[in-house]
């Protein structure tokens, strides 16, 4: 089922726009990005899944059964996803090592919302790291011995993304090929929390961009994708780039989308 939908690309007015996370005390003072919606041809990735590669699209689509019965558990999610999600980037990459340090819970669910403090969807097209913010997450989960090692070879961050609770019928999650992303039309937003500072890389529109996703994705898929490579091979991407989007054709009836995404450090 291909579809068109809007999907908001960040517009560079040459301030750099910065936000401030879960500091409701600063968040007047934020200076947010400036978008602009282009409609967008979306195609059905269920019909390109035995094509689809970390390698050349940037992301790819799997089954994946979680023995996990309650991602709003944090124990099981410590103790079971954990290693789920470790162990399918590890064989996915043939990396000697995978650490998986971040779960973001997302709906638009108000309810669920409140009860289990998760995030709304991003609609707008992004990358979640940055040459500079990849570096410092490095940093940030090793000691300085293990972070120098690590900088000085090839390393990546891959995210894993999947349904929870029931299939995702509103809001699913577009994927651009990264083979598309041009080598510029980045504009990176400051996330600062308390007591750090993230980076992330919205993207300008480019016509050439070809966007996926996977229509009614159940809790027994997932989709695993790059965000950032330190040294990818010949002609191997870096990165792809994401964005949650309205479905028009959706059923109201239906539950609205419940997801987590799961960031890990992958070492080789």
């Amino acid at each position: 089922m291909n579809v068109y939908a809007d999907l908001n690309y960040v517009v560079d007015t040459g301030t750099p726009p910065f936000q401030y996370v879960d500091w409701p005390e600063k968040e007047h003072e934020a200076q947010p990005p400036t978008y602009e919606s282009h409609r967008c041809l979306i195609k059905d990735g269920r019909q390109k899944v035995a094509e689809l590669a970390l390698e050349t699209y940037g992301f790819k689509f799997m089954k994946h059964n979680s023995r996990v019965d309650d991602f709003y558990d944090p124990n099981q999610v410590s103790k079971i996803y954990d290693d789920e999600v470790a162990s399918l980037i590890k064989s996915e990459l043939e990396a000697s090592r995978v650490i998986v340090f971040d779960h973001t819970f997302r709906t638009v669910n108000e309810k669920v919302s409140s009860e289990k403090n998760t995030r709304a969807p991003v609609k707008a097209v992004h990358n979640d790291y940055t040459d500079r913010s990849a570096r410092q997450r490095v940093q940030d989960l090793l000691s300085k011995n293990d972070a120098d090692k690590v900088l000085k070879n090839r390393f990546a961050i891959v995210q894993t993304w999947r349904p929870i609770n029931h299939p995702v019928i509103s809001e699913p999650l577009a994927m651009c090929d990264g083979r598309t992303i041009p080598d510029s039309g980045f504009v990176p937003l400051q996330r600062r929390y308390k007591h750090r500072t993230a980076e992330t890389y919205h993207i300008s529109y480019d016509p050439k961009h070809n966007w996926y996703f996977f229509p009614e994705m159940t809790p027994e898929e997932l989709i695993m994708f790059k965000v950032f490579d330190s040294r990818p091979g010949n002609n191997e991407t870096a990165f792809s780039a994401h964005s949650a989007f309205d479905l028009a054709s959706r059923n109201t009836d239906k539950p609205v989308r419940e997801s987590v995404e799961s960031r890990a450090l992958v070492i080789f």
